[in-house]
């Protein structure tokens, strides 16, 4: 492995900042003291592209943030501070854009179809028929009756020759030799099928990136498109451009294995690391060549050890109230929320799946009496029983014992879901999906064989995806900070035991994976979640509060308005409301509504409620212009000040000092308010951030809990920058401090086995300051002299009161003093 980061700061790079408006904020994050920028995907993407991960042409760098010129550009000006660079690339899916001819491999393939030399790019069945298109606003006779469609000379802008068809933006090609036919037959001859939008969640014949139609999965694991898709970054990793790689979303891919081992090869074992959700009892599989994941393990227990279990009854009292949802029902709520996905949005894959193990069966004497039917229902109760991403099961290799594990207690569970007579039907699609020898002998590794597997695998994760990440998470809101991308609400609060015993195993088995608190995917920034973390302290005062805000705003608010939707919504003041009040309320409205149509209750993005959703906006607008509520929040912000500030600290100071590669996401060097994309990835001005720092350097105070936060942020990157061996890599190790309170959490970090950092945080302040404070409780340092790298304060190890180690700051971070 070559250069390992310390810290990186993550950029959100586009149209609003480019190579060189990234170029400029180097020296500043030099300053902070990040190692390395870790820039978000830089090749070219769909026309108005916001994130980049709907990449058109693997072959060229974003001309909108600059070009390769001005990627060069930024990577000098980091090496120019001795900073490394971090790409986030995106193999699992390309754009399916508009207009088409901007992705020239799908484009090539939808106008040759099988001669296409970019056939093999595309997961889709060209033998079997036309790629379908479902693109149209009407069904295809409707749209054909009024002359919708028309054949017209390809754009002079598309560089391209011969004729086009035409609906609307949407620019398609003609194949050769249907130039003159009638419109019908025309539309009839083509390589893809003209559809109804409505049609792509039935009989969508591609995969797709989980249920989005405009992004269309590729298959890297043939060893020419991973060379064709890969030649661009793996150049620019051979260059020294870039140091290391994020790799978005391989659960999606046929063999993630497969895929980091060839990744590895081709970048000479550069660091990466894998956009991969664990469950709580969940690990990182130990063949993939990586170094990690991107740190949503680190973000749930981090944040959830900051929670009180004692707060879970009344919140769960606020939200059978509002809601009906009980205590213990999240499993239920996920299990429906799986199958409206697996019978819904994502009914395509399921179906898909379903015709391969058919025709396996229907070819095979032995089986054949396995109908489509019974397969269809044993596999979407297999899929919805899957309680994570997918079983790693490899086409040719014995199912390892883990999966087969796995795989047996789904089937248990669909088992009790399904009538007996499909029994023996689901026996046999748990033997092909874990590639058994099943029916006739001899018939075990096979072409279809091998798509049942890999296919059964890919759905899991889709469905996991939709159904757990985009519509369980938005309806379950007995703590939405729970409910975050990798979180793990099941588990409400989180002991100081089971975050050391985890930070442990992760030191001793990916010592250089990534931490994170924020990123560009968070349905809630770590200051929002920290905040909303905060009501579990005070869970009997929040239930209150929640009937006199519900007292108040009786006369306006709407008869139908949405329990659960309503739940979220004072859950959300609380994790925006800061001592200056509200964030504008078009953000609040922007994201309850995007919250409301992924939760899919009463609105949804394909079957928009506008006069409730009107209803939800002008309900919250009339909150927000509503002294008496206006009053109750202020009186709120007042209260939890304290605890916030107590929260947002340690958050910051546990994610950048337990084990592993610590990501500073935009912004959140200060705090921040961020909810789910868009909102999460506006422009970050950092100048006045620089500004501060600068005065913060020269020994200013600082004037809020930005500012501490900024300072704490520095104070920590720059002792990672100073001290990395005892951060990062074999030389570094992790250890527990004892404590004589469990409202304290310490831990040291050690090089070469001697202590070198001391972290000690504060836990559960409120509950704290109702038990007298510190008193004599004390935490014992190891032996030596112990700086504060904040303060500067001094202390003698041994037992040390927490009264004065914690006197100004709910965190200390020590770092070994010289002798004097």
């Amino acid at each position: 492995m070559g250069r390992v980061p310390v810290s990186t700061y993550r950029l959100q790079l586009g149209p609003d900042l480019t190579f060189d408006d990234a170029a400029a904020r180097v020296g500043y994050l030099a300053d902070l003291g990040v190692t390395d920028l870790y820039l978000s995907p830089v090749l070219a993407a769909a026309p108005g592209s916001t994130h980049g991960y709907d990449v058109v042409d693997h072959d060229r760098i974003s001309e909108v943030m600059g070009g390769r010129a001005g990627l060069e550009r930024l990577v000098a000006a980091a090496r120019a501070h001795d900073m490394g660079v971090v790409l986030d690339i995106v193999p699992n899916h390309m754009a399916a854009p508009t207009p088409a001819y901007l992705n020239k491999a799908l484009w090539s393939v939808l106008a040759e179809g099988p001669e296409s030399p970019y056939a093999s790019w595309f997961d889709v069945d060209l033998a079997a028929g036309p790629v379908l298109m479902p693109v149209l606003g009407r069904r295809i006779g409707a749209v054909l009756a009024d002359g919708e469609l028309s054949v017209e000379p390809a754009p002079a802008e598309s560089g391209l020759d011969g004729m086009v068809l035409r609906y609307y933006d949407h620019v398609l090609p003609v194949r050769a030799g249907t130039e003159q036919l009638p419109l019908a037959d025309l539309v009839d001859r083509q390589h893809y099928r003209l559809a109804y939008w409505k049609v792509g969640d039935e009989e969508l014949n591609y995969r797709r990136f989980f249920d989005v139609g405009t992004l269309v999965a590729i298959r890297v694991e043939r060893p020419e498109v991973f060379d064709a898709t890969h030649r661009l970054v793996v150049e620019l990793v051979q260059q020294g451009l870039v140091d290391g790689l994020r790799v978005d979303h391989p659960d999606g891919l046929a063999d993630p294995r497969g895929y980091f081992r060839r990744l590895d090869e081709a970048t000479g074992g550069a660091w990466t690391v894998a956009e991969k959700i664990l469950e709580p009892d969940e690990t990182l599989p130990g063949d993939w060549p990586v170094a990690g994941t991107t740190g949503y393990d680190a973000a749930w227990r981090i944040g959830q050890v900051q929670i009180d279990p004692a707060g879970a009854t009344d919140l769960a009292g606020v939200m059978t109230e509002l809601t009906g949802d009980s205590l213990g029902g999240l499993p239920a709520l996920i299990e429906s929320s799986k199958r409206e996905i697996a019978t819904g949005s994502l009914a395509a894959e399921v179906e898909r799946l379903s015709h391969a193990v058919a025709a396996e069966c229907r070819d095979d004497v032995r089986l054949r009496d396995h109908t489509l039917s019974a397969i269809r229902d044993c596999l979407r109760e297999l899929v919805v029983a899957c309680d994570r991403y997918r079983a790693y099961v490899v086409p040719g290799e014995p199912a390892p014992p883990l999966s087969v594990s796995l795989l047996t207690e789904m089937a248990e569970r669909a088992r009790t879901r399904l009538d007996a007579e499909r029994g023996e039907t689901l026996d046999v699609v748990v033997d092909l999906v874990l590639g058994r020898e099943v029916g006739s002998a001899g018939r075990r590794q096979q072409p279809r064989r091998d798509e049942i597997i890999v296919r059964f695998q890919q759905v899991c994760g889709a469905v996991m995806a939709k159904g757990v990440e985009d519509t369980a998470f938005y309806r379950w809101t007995h703590l939405t900070s729970l409910c975050e991308v990798g979180g793990a609400p099941q588990r409400f609060a989180v002991a100081p035991d089971d975050l050391h015993a985890w930070a442990h195993a992760t030191q001793q088995s990916h010592p250089t994976t990534m931490t994170n608190g924020s990123t560009h995917d968070s349905k809630r920034g770590e200051d929002v979640r920290a905040r909303i973390g905060v009501l579990s302290q005070l869970a009997g005062a929040w239930r209150e509060h929640v009937h006199a805000l519900r007292e108040t705003s009786a006369g306006y608010r709407p008869a139908d308005l949405h329990g659960r939707t309503e739940n979220l919504l004072w859950q959300t003041l609380a994790g925006t409301w800061g001592p200056d009040g509200p964030i504008a309320v078009e953000r609040i409205t922007g994201y309850l509504v995007k919250a409301s149509r992924e939760a899919k209750d009463w609105t949804t993005w394909t079957a928009v409620d506008e006069a409730r959703e009107a209803a939800l906006t002008g309900f919250v607008e009339q909150l927000l212009q509503d002294r008496a509520v206006v009053d109750l929040m202020d009186a709120w912000a007042r209260r939890t000040a304290e605890p916030v500030r107590t929260a947002v600290l340690v958050t910051k100071a546990l994610q950048l000092t337990v084990p592993g590669v610590a990501d500073v996401y935009q912004g959140s060097e200060t705090t921040t308010v961020g909810l789910v994309d868009p909102d999460n990835r506006r422009p970050v001005d950092v100048e006045p951030l620089a500004a501060a720092l600068a005065r913060l350097d020269a020994g200013q105070r600082p004037a809020d809990l930005g500012e501490e936060k900024l300072r704490l942020v520095a104070a920590l990157l720059r002792l990672r920058r100073s001290l990395p061996e005892a951060f990062v890599g074999s030389r570094s190790g992790y250890a527990a401090l004892p404590t004589t309170t469990g409202h304290a959490l310490a831990f040291t970090r050690t090089l070469d086995g001697e202590p070198a950092v001391c972290t000690v945080v504060t836990r559960l302040p409120v509950a704290l300051a109702a038990a007298g404070g510190w008193a004599a409780h004390t935490v014992v340092l190891p032996e030596g002299s112990w700086r504060d790298v904040v303060t500067g304060a001094v202390h003698d190890g041994g037992p040390v009161a927490l009264a004065d180690l914690l006197a100004d700051s709910p965190v200390a971070v020590l770092s070994a003093a010289p002798p004097a």
